[in-house]
């Protein structure tokens, strides 16, 4: 695969895909919006909150990590790199790292340092004390979420659940936000899934689960 050489390189094509302006293209690749498919995945971190996080912008880190060689080393070879010689902390270096490796075509869209992480969310209509039973009370769940095996790891009630998911290679975390008193909202997390495939497939189990879910609690 050929990589580019520089921000400034990713930037020219997107101009040649797009026909934007070198400065709209710019700021485009900088903004931590959803772009077009053509054009390459958006930074999931903004240039303003990376330039206070790390002292640099996306072009600057870029530039160094392409001296560097990080197109060639695994993300968090390069993640320590970035923190020992630049002394940046661990959120900033994966971040940085992350990104860089998005923006080269090295990483897919939603895939981690542990896999491919997806999620899913639902708001109904009861407390959310009762959204939280629908996760933890084993007969009710059992109507919404027939297939699968939810093994409890850790619980914060009613605010989150951490389970171990099937055999135990992969995790779900679940997280809970009261809407007023009587609607709320879970949002699922399935993480350190295998691939884009096992994540798109788990990611429509899930929105098909949360669904059956809501028409389960709201009868």
């Amino acid at each position: 695969m050929t990589m580019q050489k520089s921000f400034k390189r990713l930037v020219r094509s997107r101009m040649e895909k797009t026909g934007e302006s070198y400065t709209a293209a710019r700021m485009s690749l900088l903004a931590a919006t959803e772009l077009a498919a053509t054009a390459g995945p958006a930074l999931t971190v903004s240039e303003a909150v990376i330039l206070r996080k790390t002292g640099r912008g996306w072009e600057q880190w870029f530039d160094l990590l392409d001296e560097w060689g990080a197109a060639d080393r695994p993300q968090e070879e390069a993640s320590a790199w970035v923190s020992a010689v630049h002394g940046v902390d661990r959120w900033g270096s994966q971040a940085v790292t992350i990104n860089y490796q998005r923006a080269r075509g090295l990483r897919a869209v939603g895939e981690g340092a542990r896999g491919f992480t997806i999620t899913a969310s639902k708001t109904v209509a009861v407390p959310v004390d009762r959204l939280y039973e629908a996760f933890m009370d084993a007969s009710l769940r059992e109507r919404w979420l027939p297939e699968g095996e939810l093994r409890e790891r850790t619980t914060l009630k009613p605010r989150s659940a951490r389970f171990d998911w099937g055999s135990g290679d992969t995790r779900v975390n679940v997280f809970f936000s009261a809407k007023g008193e009587a609607k709320s909202t879970a949002t699922v997390q399935h993480e350190r899934l295998a691939d884009a495939s096992e994540a798109e497939r788990m990611k429509a189990f899930w929105r098909d689960q949360v669904t059956a879910m809501k028409q389960e609690l709201e009868r």
